[in-house]
């Protein structure tokens, strides 16, 4: 028998592109199979790295388009082996892969009539997958939903316990069980762990025993500003923003940081500091459809949630918006809203048009809750532009903008250290879903913390366990 392995086809040295085979000798799996986004996005069309016919089994660690979103592509390329999630994670795969293959479709069409016109068409490449095939996949896909902390086999020779990683709903991170040349074998996947302040889900659970982790590393340079301060800041700026007479715009993601935002102003709503006049909409079909698997599998949810007895999310001022006309609507409301929608970073969707026709008031707020990434439009904003162009219109920046930053899913560098320090036995740490200058932060501080050396894990590379 051979010496069991680990590599990783994404998320080594950058932090999407989640996709880690474990050889064991006997067995092969594939922990996540995710989207390459941003500056690594040309990656998705590259070949995987691995063939897919010789997979046995793929754990999703959780939803997130950077864990499941070349899930597809294993199918294209032959998978047949058992998919291993929470239920709640497989409910929200399914809204982002449909989600994503919705807008490679658009893109594609876009792209192709512009090709057209050059007689250039062929050149256009195809998306990597259309809604048709998502649906298919999840037809066909041979799930096994798994309950937190019992021990499931994975394959002949490989047992697991998935914990909650508290990061977003039905989030895991896994701990594996195997025997490699006599020699028992604890390897642990952290998957992406969780903000234990984050007021929606319960913290992570505790790990136990790891001869190797594998750890992600998204803030391991950084500590977040705290909870209980960033949510002071975020109340102050709907109340200030509202009763001056003005209107607040929060770009959002749909999955966690939308459901955060609406519990805190369900928040607001019980204890009467949200003016009765005001109305909160929901102006995402995507945080939509997340909104109400939230609300499905709401027992996962943390204490604070638990407390309200009907919807966690849902009160009075709330609008959830269907469509297109209903979004449009919106825009004849001169005062009193708060107007969630995506995306995230302004780079498309319904949020383009709230800016457009608020961001030129002085009396307007746009309210950001989550990291602008280089190059986006959030970016520009945030860093101080004094005009932004949409839909090839440029606009005056005259809205008061606010940065909160202490509402991540993510765990930081102190929270990550707590969690690690946890483990009944710790042996050797493997860096990964990190930038490269993070991780050599991160790598430095787990050397003073804990007297151990961690290695940062380079694409395609085999590390023998």
């Amino acid at each position: 028998m051979k010496q069991s392995y680990e590599q990783s086809f994404g998320a080594a040295k950058i932090v999407t592109g989640s996709a880690h085979m474990l050889d064991t000798g006997n067995s092969k799996i594939l922990i996540d199979c995710g989207m390459f986004q941003g500056l690594n996005e040309h990656l998705n069309y590259d070949p995987l790295g691995f063939d897919p016919k010789e997979i046995d089994a793929l754990i999703i660690t959780h939803g997130h388009l950077d864990h499941v979103g070349r899930i597809p592509l294993l199918y294209k390329y032959g998978f047949k082996g058992k998919v291993f999630a929470h239920p709640a994670t497989f409910d929200i795969a399914k809204v982002v892969l449909m989600d994503s293959a919705k807008l490679q479709e658009e893109d594609y069409e876009t792209r192709f009539r512009k090709a057209q016109r050059r007689g250039k068409e062929h050149l256009v490449r195809k998306p990597l997958y259309t809604r048709d095939d998502v649906k298919a996949i999840f037809k066909k896909m041979d799930k096994v939903k798994i309950d937190y902390d019992k021990k499931i086999k994975i394959t002949k020779d490989i047992k697991a316990v998935f914990k909650d990683a508290g990061h977003i709903l039905g989030s895991s991170f896994v701990e594996l069980e195997f025997e490699n040349l006599g020699i028992k074998k604890h390897i642990v996947f952290s998957g992406d762990l969780g903000n234990k302040d984050n007021e929606v889900l319960p913290p992570p659970q505790k790990p136990t025993i790891a001869d190797a982790l594998f750890i992600e590393s998204t803030y391991g340079d950084r500590n977040h500003k705290s909870f209980e301060e960033s949510k002071i800041e975020f109340k102050k700026v709907i109340i200030d923003t509202l009763l001056s007479g003005g209107n607040v715009i929060i770009p959002t993601f749909a999955i966690e940081r939308a459901q955060q935002v609406l519990c805190l102003l369900k928040e607001m709503s019980e204890e009467g500091s949200l003016p009765r006049e005001a109305k909160v909409f929901l102006d995402s079909p995507m945080a939509n459809k997340v909104t109400a698997v939230y609300k499905k599998w709401s027992h996962l949810l943390s204490k604070n949630c638990q407390k309200y007895k009907k919807h966690p999310f849902e009160f009075p001022q709330l609008r959830l918006v269907k469509d297109v006309e209903e979004s449009k609507k919106i825009n004849e409301i001169s005062r009193g809203a708060v107007i969630i929608a995506g995306s995230g970073m302004c780079t498309g969707g319904r949020i383009l048009h709230h800016l457009k026709h608020r961001i030129w008031n002085p009396k307007n707020s746009v309210l950001f809750v989550g990291y602008q990434a280089k190059g986006t439009m959030g970016r520009d904003i945030v860093d101080g532009a004094k005009f932004i162009k949409i839909f090839h219109e440029e606009i005056i920046v005259r809205a008061k903008i606010h940065t909160i930053n202490g509402f991540s899913a993510h765990a930081d560098q102190k929270e990550l250290l707590e969690w690690m320090n946890e483990f009944d036995n710790l042996d050797r740490i493997f860096l990964i879903h990190g930038e490269y200058e993070k991780q050599v932060v991160f790598k430095s501080v787990i050397r003073n913390f804990f007297n151990k050396k961690a290695h940062i894990v380079d694409m395609g590379e085999k590390i023998y366990l």
